[in-house]
C-alpha cells in the first residue's frame, strides 16, 4: 500500500503532458464566465457539462430583474414555487420541483446555511435579501452526492464578489410603496497578494398586514453585512475568509387577528479555508471551517409578565476538506470528506399567565461524510459522470447514495441531458428532540431521474429547452396532532403516561413528483430580448388514506414566466414581465383552495453616467389580489425608483 501512495506524485508528474489544470474546489468561486457552472459539481464546469438542471442569474441578469429579495428572483426561475405568510419578513418557504421547502439546500459563499433549529432543518427565505449577490445558481432535482443531506428538491448557491481592481465600489439606494426604503454599498479592491471586498445593507417597510383581513401594517426592517478576502501566500497557496450576519425584526400577527406580536432574527455564517495547489495545479486542495448560527425571538407586549413567547437557537459546525483531480485530459475528479456538527434548542411559553418560557428543548447530532464524482469525456462534447456518497450519522447509522449522468452536445446545437440521483435526510434536531419530537423517526429518503433536451439556433442567439422528471420520496415526516381524550401513546410526553401534548411527528408521508420544465429565450435583433419558461409539476400525497392521490399543500400545478426587455442605443432599457401560478391547495385534505393568479411588472433603467443608472419599477401592475398561503395577505401593486453606481 505504501508504495502505491508513493507513485502517486510520480504517476502524476508522468501525465502532465495530457492532462489540464482541475478546476478550482470551491462553490464560492468567483473566476467564472456566463458558460460555467459551480453548484453541479461544487468546482466550476462548462455548462455544457452540466448532466442536471440549472439556472444560471449573473449579476447582468440581477440587476436587470430589480427584485429585492432572492426569493422573488428565484420565482423567475423554472420549477420554483413560493408560500409567505404577508410581506417582506414573513416566513417564506420555497419549494422545488414539488419538494418541500425544508429539502432544498442553501449555500452563501461556500457554506450550507440551513438552520437545524427549524422544525423542518430547512432554510427561512424571509430575510435573504440580493445584497451583494454578484451570482445566483438554482439547480434542480435531487443532489444530495456532493450536498448532502437535505439536497433532495435542489441547491440554491449564492456567491458574493471578490475585486478585480485596485480599488471599485458598487451602491444602490431605492425606496417606493409603503415607505420601504433599501440602501446598499459595497467596497473592495486588490492590494498585493491581498483582494478583499465589504457590503452592507439597510432595507425598511411599513408593510402591510400579515393577515389579510387585519387592519395594522406589519413592517419589517433588515439590516445586514457581507465580507470577503482571499490573501495568496505563495504560488497555489492561498488563505480565505468570508463572513455575512443579517439581523432583522419582523411584526406578524396571531392566528385570531391584528397583533403587536413580533419576532428578531440573527444570523451568522462565516468560513476560513486554505488552498493548496499541487503538480502544477492538476491536484487542488481545499481544506475550511464553516459555521452558521441563527438566533430568533418571538415576543408579545400584550403578555406583561412574560413577553418573550418563543426562542430557537440552532448552529452549525463544519470541517471539509475538498479535492479535484485532473486525472488526463478530458477526466477529472471531484472528492471530499465533510464533518458536521449540529446542535438546537428551543423554548415556548405557556399559553395562560404568566405566560412562562419552559425549559428549553436541546439536540445534537454528528455527520461524517466521504463522496467522490469522476467525470469523462471520451468523446468530443460528451460527459459522462457517476458519483457516490456514504454518510455515518450519529444516530441514524450509514447510508450510501449513487448518481449518475451523461450530457452530449452534438454539432447541431443540439444538447441532450439525462441523469439518475439519490436523496436522504436525517431527521431534524427539531423533530426528534422538541416537545413533538419522536425520537424513533427513520430518515427520509428519495429517487429521481430527469431527461431533457436543448436546441440552439443562429449561434445561440435563439434556444429551445424541455426536462421531463420524475421523484419518489418515502418515509417522509409529517406533524400528526392529538385530540383531547385520545390513548395513542405518541400522544403523550416523553416518559410520561398522564401528561398529554398536542401533537408529534412520525413517518407515514409517500409522495410522488413529475412533470415538464420547458424554456425559451431569444435575441431579436440588438435591442430586443426575449426569455419565458414553463413548469408543469405533478405532485401528489401517495400515503396510504385519505389523502392519497391528493395534491401536495401550497404546489400549484401550472407555473409560467415571460419577459421582455427592449435595450435602446443609448444603453437605457424598458422591459416588462409577468408570472403565472395556477390553482393550489392549501391542505393536504384539499379542502381550501388557493385560485391562480397572474402578476405582470414593468422595469425599466436610464443611464445617468456612466457609473451611475436611474431604475424604476412597478410590481403587481393591475393590482391583482391573491394568496399563497389561506387567510395571508400579498402586496398589492408597488412602486419602487432608486439609483445604482458601479465604480
Amino acid at each position: 500500500m505504501f508504495h502505491r501512495l508513493a507513485a502517486l506524485p510520480l504517476l502524476l508528474c508522468s501525465t502532465a503532458a495530457l492532462a489540464q489544470e482541475a478546476p478550482r474546489p470551491d462553490a464560492a468561486a468567483t473566476d467564472t464566465g456566463a458558460d460555467i457552472v459551480v453548484a453541479a459539481n461544487r468546482a466550476p464546469v462548462d455548462a455544457d457539462r452540466v448532466t442536471a438542471s440549472v439556472t444560471v442569474l449573473d449579476k447582468t441578469a440581477i440587476d436587470r430583474a430589480q427584485d429585492l429579495s432572492v426569493a422573488d428572483l428565484l420565482l423567475r426561475t423554472p420549477g420554483v414555487s413560493l408560500s409567505r405568510n404577508g410581506g417582506y419578513g414573513t416566513s417564506t418557504s420555497l419549494r422545488m420541483r414539488g419538494a418541500e421547502s425544508d429539502q432544498t439546500v442553501v449555500v452563501i459563499d461556500g457554506v450550507k446555511i440551513n438552520d437545524p433549529s427549524s422544525p423542518g432543518g430547512g432554510y427561512n427565505f424571509a430575510n435573504l435579501l440580493i445584497g451583494d449577490a454578484s451570482r445566483i445558481e438554482v439547480l434542480r432535482g435531487p443532489q444530495s452526492i456532493l450536498w448532502g443531506s437535505q439536497a433532495i428538491g435542489g441547491v440554491v448557491n449564492i456567491v458574493t464578489p471578490l475585486p478585480t481592481a485596485a480599488l471599485e465600489g458598487s451602491i444602490d439606494l431605492e425606496g417606493g410603496s409603503r415607505e420601504t426604503v433599501s440602501a446598499r454599498a459595497a467596497l473592495g479592491g486588490t492590494t498585493g497578494p491581498l483582494a478583499w471586498r465589504v457590503g452592507a445593507q439597510t432595507f425598511t417597510t411599513d408593510g402591510i398586514s400579515a393577515l389579510k383581513a387585519g387592519t395594522e401594517r406589519d413592517g419589517y426592517t433588515n439590516q445586514n453585512v457581507q465580507a470577503r478576502a482571499v490573501l495568496t501566500i505563495a504560488p497555489g497557496i492561498s488563505a480565505d475568509l468570508r463572513g455575512s450576519y443579517a439581523n432583522g425584526r419582523n411584526d406578524f400577527d396571531g392566528f385570531s387577528g391584528d397583533t403587536p406580536e413580533y419576532g428578531l432574527t440573527r444570523e451568522f455564517v462565516g468560513y476560513a479555508g486554505l488552498n493548496i495547489d499541487l503538480f502544477d495545479a492538476r491536484l487542488r486542495n481545499r481544506v475550511g471551517y464553516g459555521y452558521t448560527d441563527t438566533d430568533r425571538d418571538n415576543y408579545n407586549p400584550d403578555q406583561v409578565e412574560q413577553t418573550q413567547t418563543f426562542a430557537a437557537l440552532g448552529r452549525n459546525h463544519r470541517l471539509e476538506y475538498q479535492g479535484t483531480l485532473a486525472v488526463t485530459k478530458g477526466v477529472d475528479a471531484v472528492f471530499g470528506v465533510e464533518n458536521e456538527v449540529s446542535r438546537f434548542s428551543t423554548a415556548s411559553s405557556d399559553f395562560v399567565p404568566p405566560y412562562a418560557l419552559g425549559a428549553p428543548a436541546r439536540g445534537r447530532a454528528e455527520l461524517t461524510s466521504f463522496y467522490g464524482q469522476l467525470n469523462v469525456s471520451p468523446l468530443d462534447g460528451l460527459t459522462i459522470n457517476g458519483g457516490v456518497r456514504h454518510d455515518d450519522h450519529s444516530r441514524f447509522g450509514t447510508q450510501t447514495l449513487f448518481a449518475g449522468g451523461a450530457n452530449w452536445v452534438l454539432p447541431t446545437g443540439t444538447v441532450l441531458r439525462a441523469s439518475y440521483s439519490e436523496g436522504f435526510k436525517a431527521p431534524t434536531l427539531y423533530q426528534l428532540f422538541s416537545e413533538y419530537g419522536n425520537q424513533a423517526l427513520n430518515p427520509e429518503r428519495a429517487k429521481g431521474w430527469e431527461a431533457g433536451a436543448e436546441q440552439r439556433f443562429m449561434d445561440g442567439r435563439f434556444a429551445l429547452g424541455g426536462t421531463y422528471f420524475e421523484r419518489r420520496s418515502r418515509d417522509q415526516i409529517v406533524y400528526t396532532g392529538c385530540n383531547p381524550g385520545t390513548t395513542d401513546p405518541l400522544c403523550f410526553v416523553p416518559g410520561s403516561t398522564t401528561e398529554q401534548r398536542f401533537g408529534y411527528y412520525q413517518n407515514v408521508a409517500r409522495a410522488f413528483a413529475r412533470g415538464v420544465e420547458a424554456v425559451a429565450r431569444a435575441q431579436v435583433g440588438e435591442h430586443l430580448s426575449l426569455d419565458g419558461n414553463y413548469s408543469w409539476v405533478l405532485s401528489e400525497d401517495r400515503s396510504p388514506g385519505r389523502t392519497f392521490g391528493n395534491w401536495l399543500p401550497r404546489r400549484p400545478r401550472d407555473t409560467a414566466n415571460v419577459a421582455a426587455t427592449y435595450t435602446f442605443a443609448e444603453s437605457g432599457s424598458l422591459g416588462v414581465a409577468a408570472r403565472f401560478a395556477g390553482k393550489s391547495f392549501d391542505n393536504a385534505s384539499n379542502a381550501t383552495r388557493l385560485n391562480g393568479y397572474t402578476l405582470v411588472d414593468l422595469r425599466g433603467e436610464l443611464p445617468l453616467s456612466p457609473t451611475v443608472r436611474l431604475f424604476a419599477r412597478v410590481e403587481n401592475l393591475f393590482d391583482e389580489r391573491y394568496e399563497t398561503i389561506a387567510r395571508y395577505g400579498t402586496l398589492g401593486r408597488s412602486v419602487y425608483a432608486g439609483l445604482r453606481g458601479r465604480f
